[in-house]
């Protein structure tokens, strides 16, 4: 992706170090951090991250049906009350 846009955010230290950490955990920098959490809290995705997220869902085994047919299929059968 192309970075074309720049901006300028002041951070309290303890919070930039608490980033920074972040950051060099994940190997990433500060600013994929803030744009990646952008992107998760305002729901900005791409369109091709939007595809590959409902492609992913689509592979997966997931039970279907009503309600009641979900929680049959998803919850062990109770036994009898002694």
């Amino acid at each position: 992706m192309e970075l074309i846009k720049k901006t300028t955010i002041l951070f309290e230290p303890e919070l930039y170090q608490q980033l920074a950490s972040l950051a060099h955990d994940r190997q990433s920098s500060v600013g994929e951090l803030v744009r990646s959490a952008c992107r998760s809290q305002y729901g900005l995705a791409t369109t091709r991250a939007r595809v590959a997220a409902v492609a992913e869902m689509a592979a997966m085994s997931l039970p279907t049906g009503s309600v009641e047919e979900i929680k049959r299929q998803s919850m062990p059968p109770v036994g009898p009350l002694p």
